[in-house]
């Protein structure tokens, strides 16, 4: 028998039951060469959290051990993985209450006689299991439009190199969405999904409003199509990146400066009317 819970939740003091490995121990009765791995299993109707013991190897990541829980007692066990080198972001999932990859998370760096709770992304639906549907990430990355260059001047495009170190920061990001899994606005409420683009869709905004060879203006689409305004920079998104893109300071905070200028700086205001430029609309900015 298995504990009921939702993904991410732990019952304190709780110790549900369930398969173990042949000729391992009871649940709760591992013993210092053994893990106990909480997995939570189940689908979109319902699940709970489910203990497997199984040996303890050294030098294993929270994979090696799910693994290990699929070649033997519970081969029915949804995982999604691919590279296993923490750089695909496919196996974002929430290991004892925190967002983690699991392939480039050791065991021992978790406390050690626990168990090692593993469960989905809380803020994406559930598929099976560990696997969730991230799809809403990939429907948000449609609404961002491309990089738009100007004219090709004589002697070709030219970049300082202080940009171009710029924008690589940003394109570090793996697309493992913990940032998105993380980020409250979110997490704790379903129905904003519609309206925030989430911290992960900030840097693509930001890397192509910061990039000088740009000609889109997409800071009014950044505030009210994307929600930008939205985030109160908690700086959890910057925590959990796991190419430690420096989401809030480098990203968000300079696209959200540049929105408050864009609709309320008086100088740049005055330079629009004089210069007869007017800058672009959300509607304006989306197709281009």
């Amino acid at each position: 028998m298995a504990v009921d819970a939702t993904p991410g939740e732990v019952t304190e003091g709780a110790v549900p039951t369930g398969a173990v490995t042949a000729g391992a121990v009871p649940q709760g009765d591992a013993t210092p060469d053994q893990v106990t791995m909480r997995l939570w299993r189940g689908d979109p109707a319902g699940g709970a959290f489910t203990d497997y013991v199984v040996p303890a190897v050294e030098g294993e990541v929270v994979l090696d051990v799910i693994h290990r829980i699929q070649a033997g007692p519970a081969p029915d066990l949804a995982c999604r993985w691919n590279c296993k080198a923490g750089k695909c972001g496919s196996c974002s999932a929430e290991i004892n209450g925190l967002p983690r990859l699991m392939c480039m998370t050791r065991m021992d760096t978790l406390p050690e006689g626990a168990p090692v709770t593993v469960a989905p992304m809380k803020t994406f639906p559930i598929i099976r299991d560990l696997v969730t549907d991230v799809s809403f990430n990939y429907e948000v990355a449609k609404t961002v439009p491309a990089f738009m260059p100007g004219p090709e001047p004589e002697g070709g495009y030219r970049m300082a190199q202080i940009d171009v170190e710029r924008g690589q920061e940003f394109r570090k990001c793996i697309e493992c969405f913990m940032c998105q899994d993380v980020c409250h606005v979110i997490r704790d409420h379903e129905d904003n999904k519609p309206k925030y683009a989430g911290p992960r869709f900030f840097i693509r905004f930001a890397e192509l409003e910061m990039h000088p060879l740009d000609v889109n203006d997409r800071r009014d689409l950044a505030s009210k199509g994307a929600g930008i305004g939205l985030c109160n920079i908690t700086k959890c998104c910057t925590e959990v990146c796991p190419e430690h893109i420096k989401i809030t300071d480098n990203a968000i905070i300079p696209m959200k400066e540049r929105v408050v200028d864009a609709r309320y700086d008086p100088v740049a205001w005055l330079g629009r009317k004089i210069l007869r430029r007017t800058k672009k609309t959300a509607e304006e900015a989306s197709v281009g």
